[in-house]
C-alpha cells in the first residue's frame, strides 16, 4: 500500500446534510431496508432542489471497523448501530424551501420504516467530494466513518484536521476510488423532527462528521483498515475525537444524479 505524499486533491463543494436512519424492530430488518430502497425512496427522489440522493445501505453485522484505540471508542454500540443514512446533496441553500410540499410526505412515511431518524446538516461547502479515482476506476466496495468531537477540543481545530491531514493521509494510501467528507453544525432536533418516529440523541452520542471512502474490492478495504497509516491516523485523532465508528456499507444506492431523478437507481 503507497504512503507516499499525494499531490494537490481536486475538491468539488457541496451542501450536503445525512439523515442517520434505524428502522423498525417490529419486523425483519430486511422488510424495512426493502421499504426504504423502494416506496420511501420515491418519495424523497421527487424532491425539488436536490443535486443527488444517495441511499447507504450498511451491513447489519456492523461491530466496528476502526482498530482499537486507547481512549476512543471504536466499538460501535449495538444500541446505537446505524442501519443506513440518508445522503442528501442540495442545488443551493434555497433549495429547502423548494421542497418543502415534498418533505412533508416524506415526514408522514418515516413510520412506515423508521423508529428513529437524525439529521446532520453542515453549512454549504462543508461537504468535500475529493478527486481520487483515475479515469474508469469503479467503487466495489465501501465503508463510512462516523468522528465525535473529544469534549474540550477545539471545533474548528477538528474541522481542520478532518479536511486537510485526514483527508490527504487517507488519498497517500493510494488504495481508495472514492472519499467524501462531511463537517457538521451544531445538532438541533428541529431540523428533523418527524411525528411519531424517535429523535432521541444525547450529547454524549452526537457525531461531527462523517467520511465515506470507497475501494476496489473487499480486500483493498480490509488491508486499508489493518494498515499502519491508519493505525498513525487514530494515534493522531485521539486528543480530537473521543469516537470513531466505522461502518461496512453494503450498497450505496444514486436515485438523483446531477440533478436529475434516474430511471433506476444506480448502485
Amino acid at each position: 500500500m503507497s504512503t507516499s505524499p499525494t499531490t494537490r486533491l481536486g475538491v468539488r463543494k457541496h451542501f450536503s446534510s445525512s439523515i442517520l436512519l434505524w428502522v423498525r424492530t417490529d419486523q425483519p430488518r430486511q422488510t424495512g431496508m426493502d421499504y426504504w430502497k423502494g416506496p420511501h425512496s420515491g418519495i424523497i427522489s421527487a424532491t425539488p432542489g436536490m443535486e443527488e440522493y444517495r441511499q447507504i445501505h450498511l451491513a447489519e453485522d456492523n461491530p466496528g471497523r476502526w482498530p482499537s484505540t486507547e481512549r476512543v471508542e471504536t466499538t460501535i454500540p449495538a444500541d446505537r448501530k446505524i442501519d443506513g443514512i440518508a445522503e442528501v446533496t442540495l442545488q443551493s441553500a434555497l433549495s429547502p424551501l423548494k421542497g418543502r410540499k415534498q418533505t412533508a410526505l416524506a415526514y408522514k412515511d418515516e413510520i412506515n420504516v423508521f423508529r428513529r431518524t437524525l439529521l446532520y446538516g453542515g453549512l454549504p461547502n462543508a461537504s468535500r467530494w475529493y478527486d481520487v479515482a483515475a479515469p474508469g476506476e469503479v467503487v466495489g466496495s465501501r465503508a463510512v466513518i462516523y468522528l465525535r468531537r473529544r469534549d474540550g477540543a477545539s471545533a474548528g481545530e477538528f474541522r481542520r484536521f478532518v479536511n486537510k491531514q485526514l483527508v490527504s493521509s487517507m488519498a497517500a494510501t493510494g488504495v481508495l476510488k472514492e472519499l467524501r467528507t462531511q463537517t457538521f453544525m451544531p445538532w438541533n432536533k428541529k431540523l428533523w423532527d418527524t411525528p411519531d418516529v424517535a429523535h432521541d440523541n444525547p450529547k454524549d452520542q452526537r457525531f461531527h462528521a462523517s467520511v465515506i471512502l470507497g475501494f476496489a474490492d473487499d480486500a483493498a478495504r480490509d488491508a486499508f483498515f489493518s494498515s499502519r497509516a491508519v493505525k498513525d491516523l487514530s494515534e493522531q485523532l485521539t486528543p480530537l475525537a473521543s469516537a470513531i465508528h466505522a461502518y461496512d456499507v453494503t450498497a450505496a444506492l444514486t436515485y438523483v444524479k446531477d440533478g436529475h431523478v434516474l430511471p433506476h437507481y444506480e448502485d
